[in-house]
């Protein structure tokens, strides 16, 4: 059962790599087209990549799994709007910190909604990961317009990570990954014709950006976090994705040319920790087997 909570984390943590490159292609994204073209265009391209392999693994939607996919699609746009329409008014970093905070948004919501009890263990995690993102953040707590659209977008992606748990067990990750993306495609094509007014050149500017992060940050990303997240308890599963604002960190100072500070390398090292602390095996839980 360890064995295979680690693979599950294992893949969470490129669910985390993945998504922290992408803030590099939203941020370019951001200067072409607006927060509604972009969550569309990327939906449908993560929807159409994963429906053959969807089609091809199930005979069968349940009603199940059709709820599933929509539920989750219906917080995915609205997370994935907010983050679009902050994450042009910040700097990669800051949006990286602050759409991460659902790290403690997560047990909070766990334990007021569930009433399950979150170990002191857990609880440290996520406190040393809170110091990380913070070394990240430039060690600022001043929030702009954009900020408090990303910090309601880490409210709305705590709800998500809570259902997908929720749903994950008992239904096909593939199936319903499918179902959430083409339900946020239509959902923000309605957006996008109501609120925005896309040009065919920009979104061509925009390509290269959309093409990851329709492809590799939802097609990829959102399959490997339902299928991760089986078995995996939420809080340390959010605790394994909020490492993307490490890996946005290094992937602006890579592809932008952003350099990481002394500080903000300390608040990689400490996230990395939290994440390796939060796998040891609970003592109490030994002794009682």
């Amino acid at each position: 059962m360890k064995s295979t909570q680690i693979r599950h984390t294992l893949l969470l943590l490129l669910t985390a790599l993945i998504w922290g490159c992408a803030f590099v292609a939203q941020q370019v994204g951001a200067d072409y087209v607006g927060p509604f073209t972009f969550l569309a265009l990327r939906s449908y391209l993560g929807g159409l990549v994963l429906l053959p392999a969807a089609l091809f693994r199930r005979r069968r939607l349940t009603w199940q799994e059709l709820k599933a996919g929509v539920l989750l699609g219906l917080w995915l746009t609205a997370a994935s709007y907010f983050q679009q329409a902050g994450v042009g008014q910040t700097t990669v970093a800051k949006a990286g910190f602050i759409t991460t905070l659902y790290v403690i948004f997560v047990p909070f919501l766990t334990f007021l909604l569930y009433r399950k009890r979150v170990s002191a263990r857990i609880w440290f995690c996520v406190a040393l990961s809170l110091v990380g993102l913070y070394l990240l953040s430039h060690m600022t707590l001043a929030l702009s317009a954009g900020d408090w659209m990303v910090l309601l977008c880490a409210l709305l992606f705590s709800g998500h990570i809570l259902t997908v748990d929720h749903y994950s067990q008992t239904t096909d990750g593939l199936t319903i990954s499918c179902i959430q993306f083409l339900t946020v495609a239509v959902l923000s094509t309605s957006g996008m014709l109501l609120k925005e007014n896309p040009d065919w050149s920009a979104i061509q500017l925009a390509g290269p950006s959309i093409l990851y992060a329709g492809i590799l940050s939802s097609g990829v990303g959102y399959t490997l976090q339902i299928i991760g997240q089986k078995g995996v308890n939420p809080t340390i599963a959010s605790l394994a994705m909020s490492l993307e604002s490490a890996f946005a960190a290094l992937a602006a100072w890579v592809i932008l040319g952003q350099k990481l500070s002394p500080a903000e390398l300390v608040g990689c090292l400490l996230m990395f920790v939290s994440i390796v602390l939060a796998q040891l095996p609970d003592r109490s839980a030994t002794m009682t087997a």
